[in-house]
């Protein structure tokens, strides 16, 4: 008899162990998931804050770049066509 409730006492403490594994784990996968996002959001506002400090840059490399933009944006914009000319049949 005491045989079988030592083994059920020790049964149990094994299902308790393997569950405190199981939460261990969970956490463990949960906040690596965390500072994946966390390392994501942190590049991205650092990204955010560079772009607008070269923005902000007055140095020559900056506003030949900013004049290419501009230029490409310009020759978005335009029709392919002239206005009077016949549409292509």
């Amino acid at each position: 008899m005491w045989v079988l409730i030592a083994a059920v006492a020790a049964l149990q403490l094994y299902a308790v162990q393997e569950l405190l594994f199981v939460y261990a784990f969970f956490i463990a996968g949960f906040g690596a998931l965390t500072v994946f996002v966390l390392v994501l959001y942190f590049a991205y506002k650092t990204w955010e804050a560079g772009v607008a400090r070269m923005l902000a840059s007055r140095h020559p490399i900056f506003m030949a770049a900013r004049r290419s933009v501009a230029m490409v944006e310009d020759l978005g914009r335009r029709p392919f066509r002239r206005p009077g000319s016949e549409p292509v049949s």
